[in-house]
């Protein structure tokens, strides 16, 4: 455990817990990422805030998953905002930085005024989570609901965790004398710890649109420490929550010095992207040498571009699917004798 005046903060999560409350959480701090994962692409600003929506939300629940993990957010819509995809690496070792990484994919033409959530349109939000090889994978889907992602994770929370859950997030470009514009981004994740008593598990009662609701869950004096706790986070302001001027342990103190915060040791966070040439090939390894043939520019070579972090990668024809000639070298491949 870390004495909570002894840390300072970017690219950072901080796990806490509300000793009186019975609630935990963590703060996150984006800024050297979050402009290295939308510095990649020339985003319109609602895609741009939409990805860094998740990145922050990817980042909150990212820490629960064990080492080598990863966890993926998805959301898929019909809407000028198509797709919007983040991904956690949870640290190869203990001590070790965790890698984010995010992109999205969208319609120019049908952007519009609205909100950019607003512009998703129809969908669905997904938690995946990969435990490594020999283990199944975890998914979790919501439908899109309410006013951002966040409501949408807040959501998946409930209903399928059964754990009442709240997120604060805020992101833009941070504008300072005699500095470049750069992207900031900082979120506030509450959570009840688990085991609490669940009315809502035995037949009770369903929130709004049957959504699930904290009141469908938790009861009692935990009920009213989760109240408690949410008035307080309604507080926060824009500017506290993104930063650089105040640290995430004083705003924790700031926000919930009555509920004895006590906080734990920070992880760090990078931008990291897991493609390389060898998995590009991998992948088109499933085609046909005429499939391939297609793909083949004027040129003569097959590119590719990753989503992700937009390196680009080029490859001899020959070299790519499961009728290759040559290796990646150039030299011929031995052929099974007919």
């Amino acid at each position: 455990m870390t004495k909570i005046n002894q840390i300072a903060w970017d690219d950072t999560v901080l796990p806490f817990q509300l000793d009186r409350s019975g609630v935990r959480g963590r703060v996150v701090r984006l800024d050297g990422v979050l402009d290295h994962i939308l510095s990649r692409h020339d985003y319109p600003e609602p895609v741009a805030a939409m990805v860094a929506e998740l990145a922050l939300l990817t980042a909150l629940i990212g820490p629960t998953v064990k080492l080598r993990w990863k966890l993926s957010l998805q959301v898929r819509g019909n809407g000028a905002i198509r797709t919007i995809a983040a991904d956690y690496y949870a640290p190869a070792d203990e001590g070790g930085a965790a890698r984010i990484r995010a992109w999205a994919s969208f319609d120019p033409e049908r952007l519009d005024r609205r909100p950019p959530f607003q512009q998703i349109g129809e969908g669905y939000f997904a938690i995946l989570i990969d435990q490594g090889a020999g283990n199944l994978p975890y998914q979790g889907i919501t439908p899109l609901a309410g006013a951002s992602l966040a409501d949408c994770a807040q959501t998946y929370f409930a209903q399928s965790e059964q754990l009442p859950t709240r997120f604060a997030l805020a992101q833009g470009r941070s504008i300072l004398s005699g500095q470049p514009e750069y992207w900031r981004a900082g979120g506030i994740m509450l959570q009840t710890l688990p085991g609490h008593p669940m009315s809502g598990a035995e037949g009770g009662g369903s929130g709004e649109g049957g959504l699930i609701a904290a009141a469908d869950i938790l009861q009692g004096a935990e009920s009213e420490d989760w109240n408690r706790a949410n008035h307080l986070l309604d507080t926060v302001e824009t500017l506290e929550l993104v930063g650089p001027s105040v640290a995430p342990t004083d705003l924790l103190l700031r926000l919930f010095h009555e509920e004895t915060p006590r906080v734990f040791d920070p992880q760090r966070v990078e931008f990291g992207c897991s493609c390389t040439a060898d998995r590009v090939r991998g992948t088109l390894s499933i085609y046909s040498a005429k499939d391939i043939a297609h793909m083949t520019t004027p040129e003569g070579r097959v590119t590719a571009d990753c989503q992700f972090c937009g390196t680009h990668y080029d490859f001899d024809p020959a070299s790519l699917g499961f009728e290759a000639t040559v290796d990646a070298d150039g030299r011929p491949l031995e052929k099974a004798a007919e």
